[in-house]
């Protein structure tokens, strides 16, 4: 779902902002969206003040965000993506059609740190190798640009499976056909903030879903988050 109306896709009909207003009675602010095709955690405010908290700590670069995706190539270790991003005019295909120029936007600071946390190896050739290689990825914006952690991970020549706009469609086909696997494999795992009340540390969290889980297993995921493991989550400190 679309967290808001858009005109981006006008066909659709339901979105996150309205069904909470219906499940709630109360009025909803988006605090943290997400892309449709990215799952994970989403914050709202019910309030205009408690809103404009929660905005001024994203501003300022006090909320800790973290997730997890699949990719292609054995990804490093860890590292650090320090790449500017132009923002995406998302009327861009409008104007191209119509034959206007290009709107000249300034390239945006967009920092994004990651960690690989396994790395796979298939015996099938899906693009021009003998073997296929992929890898599961914890990745920390700490900025917060239009699309950044999808296209920050093209930059450096690994594409998230399942991106259409940004990824290897070879890929993505391969993991649909074979995989069962139809999704963009990025999902927001959580998010460290401030309660904008009692001013205590405050942790959102959403493990990744069934189909997420079952390509992992698929892949030859070994490693179990002790998060994932109990009733009472257990949380760690990121090591980047």
């Amino acid at each position: 779902m679309l967290v808001h109306r858009t005109n981006i896709a006008r066909q659709d009909s339901v979105f996150v902002l309205q069904e909470l207003r219906n499940q709630t009675g109360r009025h909803m602010f988006p605090v943290h969206r997400l892309d449709r095709p990215t799952s994970g955690v989403l914050l709202f405010a019910h309030d205009p003040e408690i809103a404009r908290n929660l905005a001024a700590q994203f501003e300022s670069r006090q909320v800790q965000k973290r997730y997890w995706l699949i990719c292609r190539g054995h990804a490093p270790e860890q590292g650090e993506i320090d790449y500017p991003l132009i923002p995406r005019d998302e009327f861009s295909s409008k104007r191209k059609k119509q034959a206007l120029p290009p709107r000249e936007k300034p390239a945006q600071e967009a920092m994004t740190r990651f960690r690989c946390l396994q790395t796979f190896e298939l015996d099938v050739c899906v693009d021009k190798y003998p073997q296929s290689r992929y890898s599961l990825v914890e990745a920390s914006p700490q900025t917060g640009r239009k699309h950044q952690i999808r296209r920050h991970f093209k930059h450096i020549s690994h594409p998230i499976i399942g991106d259409s706009r940004y990824g290897k469609s070879s890929h993505n086909r391969f993991f649909a056909k074979n995989l069962g696997c139809n999704r963009l494999c990025l999902h927001a795992l959580e998010l460290q903030l401030q309660h904008p009340v009692t001013r205590e540390k405050l942790i959102l969290h959403m493990p990744p879903g069934d189909q997420f889980l079952q390509v992992l297993q698929q892949l030859g995921y070994t490693g179990v988050p002790s998060y994932f493991s109990g009733k009472e989550p257990q949380f760690y400190e990121p090591s980047f």
